[in-house]
């Protein structure tokens, strides 16, 4: 009877072992991503500070292990139809500051809209330490606003 005792014992202290050897790694999970979601643009976010009723919002996603950004924008009501959409940085929110990324042949030029694009940040112009500071925006463009109609400033979080 002792001897079953401690075949038991074995046999759960193996099955424990095994168990925990099994368990997966936080490492297992996939990259973890830097992420913003339904991030507001606004008129009010230019400088100088637009005035539209004009509204937008983006998503966005970083992988810093492959250098990935996702971004999908998405506008409504602009005074016109958007000429020019793009990302600038580096930028503390509500400084102005050059294109970073441009996205000119990837969106509608329309008043209201969405597209969505994925690039490589570059490490020159677009560094990661800039992108996670949080000093990228993006801004969408018309004809009666020239430098910018509405703005959001990018700041992922983890």
């Amino acid at each position: 009877m002792k001897k079953l005792h401690v075949w038991i014992l074995i046999a759960a202290g193996l099955f424990c072992t095994f168990a925990v050897a099994c368990n997966k790694d936080d490492n297992d999970d996939g990259p973890k991503l830097y992420k913003a979601t339904n991030v507001p643009m606004s008129g009010a976010q230019e400088n100088p500070a637009v005035a539209t009723t004009a509204t937008g919002s983006f998503d966005a996603t970083y992988n810093p292990e492959s250098k990935q950004f996702n971004i999908t924008v998405r506008w409504q009501g602009l005074s016109g139809n958007a000429t020019l959409m793009h990302i600038h940085g580096p930028a503390e929110r509500g400084v102005n500051t050059g294109v970073i990324q441009n996205f000119a042949t990837l969106f509608a030029s329309a008043p209201s809209g969405s597209f969505s694009t994925t690039f490589t940040i570059n490490g020159t112009t677009q560094t990661e330490a800039d992108l996670l500071a949080g000093k990228w925006y993006v801004n969408i463009h018309t004809a009666a606003h020239g430098g910018g109609e509405i703005r959001g400033q990018i700041e992922l979080t983890q």
